[in-house]
């Protein structure tokens, strides 16, 4: 191997579990890089007053923090694989995790370690390329959410115009599916903003 595969490979890895000072700058990195579809997602949710929240893959809690600065009672919780990227989070979020408005969890989304019917809303900014087991990862959120409660998966499918046949395809012929099986409603993909010549979509449903 190369330095050049050596390198990649490294920034690979670090984009999946960022960890270390390289972690903490790849945090930072994709909180500008991504806040076009970060705020994004934020209105899309329509998010009403009181909601419990819970993003996967929360990152350095860029949009735990724009969350919380609509002052609309929201308790949010951040789960994140990277113990570097939370501790950005925690820093990002003193005040709404001192005021108890705020909860930064290590986990996966596989195995989720809160109780069934915790969150009103779930929702996940470019994280789900990294999931493990969708089909476990679904269920986990299904399991999470309150019925009626929505969720919101934001990724891309392109770039400059040129589709990307595989994430396309998992979004049709396995995620899509598999929210009709849990019996999701009004599950659909929603076009969201252009950045950095990277197109945006969400994936959206109602648990029953």
């Amino acid at each position: 191997m190369n330095v050049k595969e050596t390198f990649q490979q490294i920034l690979d890895h670090q984009y999946s579990r960022p960890a270390g000072i390289l972690g903490w700058v790849i945090g930072e990195k994709m909180i500008r890089q991504h806040k076009p579809e970060t705020l994004w997602t934020i209105e899309t949710l329509q998010l009403q007053e009181n909601e419990r929240i819970l993003e996967i893959g929360c990152g350095a809690g860029f949009a735990l923090k724009q969350i919380a600065s609509l002052n609309d009672g929201h308790t949010m919780t951040g789960l994140d694989l990277s113990e570097t990227l939370l501790q950005s989070a925690a820093l990002r979020n003193r005040k709404a995790i001192t005021q108890n408005q705020m909860e930064l969890v290590h986990g996966t989304v596989e195995e989720m370690p809160f109780p069934n019917e915790q969150f009103t809303a779930v929702f996940s900014i470019h994280s789900i390329y990294f999931w493990e087991d969708l089909f476990k990862s679904f269920h986990e959120i299904n399991r999470v959410l309150t019925p009626g409660g929505t969720v919101l998966m934001t990724l891309c499918d392109g770039k400059d115009g040129e589709d990307w046949g595989s994430i396309k395809k998992m979004i049709r012929d396995e995620l899509l599916p598999l929210m009709e099986q849990l019996k999701f409603k009004d599950f659909c993909v929603l076009e969201g903003p252009v950045s950095r010549g990277y197109h945006t979509v969400g994936v959206y449903g109602v648990k029953s």
